[in-house]
């Protein structure tokens, strides 16, 4: 017991209180998660894009900074894993429930709902596919590469825990080792398990939606809640067993089933279209990358509730998801230099999600545009389901995705329960079952009372409201890596070399 922490005790006090007032108050408590969402959305959605655009650009500093240099532990430290397998893994961490769950829904709403453009109009396809990269590309990526880099230096360059608190204490000193540092992992915990919570509401409702499609079985919270049971024991079974073969082999298989649906699809689907859409929709991406970084619509209410509806709740999610994301990356990217670093976070995941939604999401408007059937009178987590159903490979592809959603749910709650076990005791890499068992409990216990009290609405709700405390940690993260790095950029004398000065006439007479 002396290897749990009072961040554990605290973590699951909070947490269960709000199982129990969504338990026992289902209404009431999603009239305050929408009232906590209404509020933040309404006064701080500028401190949301103005925060995400700042660490982009703190990003592309490190990047160009002499800083770039040093490595994620000792300057002669050769990578742990080879390009390769970092890629892969990087990869794997890209993909995720989100993106299945989204890849089709997402690029199909903004064409029937556009930010600007006539609904449903070619415009308004340019557009869906530019906002859905902007969500889902490198604003995203750095979050997680921020909170991943801070890890990473101080666990592996200064020694510290693995612990959100350690990476302040060139801005808050020796307090993070007393009741303040005890808090701000409290803060990460909480953001953790409802933003995974929230992840794995989504992935039960799209099982459900693709076994509704496949067999009839009803689309409703009872199956759900059968999903989210089945599912926990499996990822519990795992947990218990550590980080061992298991685990391992069910993350080898997400990246298999991820590429050969979207093979299949890109197969299925109208190819040409395809290619000639991920083109375009790069290079408007790159083209509004500022304007929509910065897109509030002060003057326009209808504008403004639909950044605050996509936008924002995107931000949100990955501020939420990023301890987690963030201590995985941070994991795997042991003797890495900065640079090799974010370069590698920021663009190889952006790039496999373009292709992924340029895929679903063309094939998505294409399905709409034939007129035979209308995919907007589908829920969200049917979409790509009704999709799969007006191709020849139909069942095969809907089985697929059924498979892949449920493994990504599998592997994403069984590391998020070795992530929490750490955060909740210490740093430790070898956290007790038990403590695992709490938090394996916990996430799937919070799905299933966010699924009941307001569907994929409360979920929403619950992210925006869990992120913004975290964001605040974020802050003081960026300033205490700058901190530290000016200090060491000092010491190891690291500085542009200034260029040679070209000899002049009066220098050779």
């Amino acid at each position: 017991m002396k290897q749990i922490s009072n961040v554990f005790w605290i973590s699951v006090a909070v947490v269960l209180a709000a199982v129990i007032f969504g338990a026992t108050a289902p209404s009431s408590f999603e009239e305050a998660t929408g009232n906590v969402q209404a509020f933040l959305t309404t006064a701080f959605g500028w401190y949301y894009l103005i925060l995400v655009t700042v660490i982009v650009l703190f990003c592309i500093f490190l990047i160009f900074s002499p800083v770039g240099a040093i490595k994620l532990g000792k300057q002669d430290e050769k990578p742990e894993y080879t390009k390769a397998s970092w890629f892969a893994m990087l990869f794997s961490a890209g993909m995720g429930i989100g993106l299945v769950f989204w890849g089709a829904a997402e690029p199909l709403s903004h064409f029937a709902d556009p930010p600007l453009a006539e609904p449903m109009s070619n415009a308004a396809i340019k557009e869906s596919m530019r906002y859905t990269f902007f969500h889902w590309g490198i604003h995203a990526w750095a979050v997680y590469a921020i909170v991943a880099l801070s890890l990473a230096y101080f666990q592996f360059r200064k020694g510290e825990p693995g612990l959100i608190s350690s990476t302040l204490k060139p801005v808050l000193g020796k307090s993070m080792d007393g009741i303040l540092g005890t808090i701000i992992d409290v803060l990460a915990v909480v953001a953790t398990v409802v933003g995974v919570a929230t992840t794995l509401g989504f992935g039960a409702a799209q099982i459900n939606g693709g076994l509704s499609f496949l067999f009839d079985i009803p689309n409703n919270f009872s199956v759900q809640l059968i999903i989210i049971g089945v599912v926990t024991v499996l990822f519990i079974l795992s947990a218990w067993s550590g980080l061992g073969k298991g685990i391992k082999y069910l993350s080898n298989a997400n990246m298999f089933l991820a590429i050969a649906l979207l093979i299949l699809m890109f197969v299925a689907g109208p190819t040409i279209l395809i290619l000639n859409m991920f083109t375009d929709s790069l290079g408007g991406y790159i083209q509004n990358i500022i304007q929509m970084s910065f897109r509030i619509a002060p003057l326009n209410e209808e504008h403004r509730a639909w950044i605050n509806e996509w936008t924002i709740f995107y931000w949100a999610w990955w501020i939420s998801w990023s301890p987690f994301v963030g201590i995985f990356i941070a994991r795997v990217s042991r003797g890495r230099t900065i640079r090799e670093f974010i370069i590698g976070v920021l663009l190889l995941p952006a790039l496999v999600s373009f292709f992924w939604f340029a895929v679903f999401g063309t094939s998505a408007i294409d399905v709409q545009n034939a007129g035979n059937v209308d995919l907007t009178q589908f829920v969200t987590e049917e979409v790509l389901f009704a999709i799969f159903n007006e191709s020849s490979l139909s069942t095969i592809l809907s089985i697929v995705a059924v498979i892949l959603v449920s493994t990504f749910f599998i592997t994403s709650a069984d590391s998020a329960t070795f992530v929490l076990g750490m955060q909740t005791t210490h740093g430790s890499l070898t956290p007790p079952n038990t403590v695992k068992l709490t938090w394996g409990i916990a996430q799937s216990t919070v799905a299933v009372i966010l699924l009941y009290s307001g569907g994929l609405q409360a979920l929403q709700n619950a992210l925006i409201g869990a992120a913004f405390p975290f964001s605040f940690i974020i802050v003081l993260m960026m300033i205490s890596l700058y901190r530290s790095l000016s200090r060491e950029k000092k010491e190891l004398g690291l500085y542009h070399k200034p260029k040679p000065r070209k000899e002049s006439i009066e220098d050779k007479i």
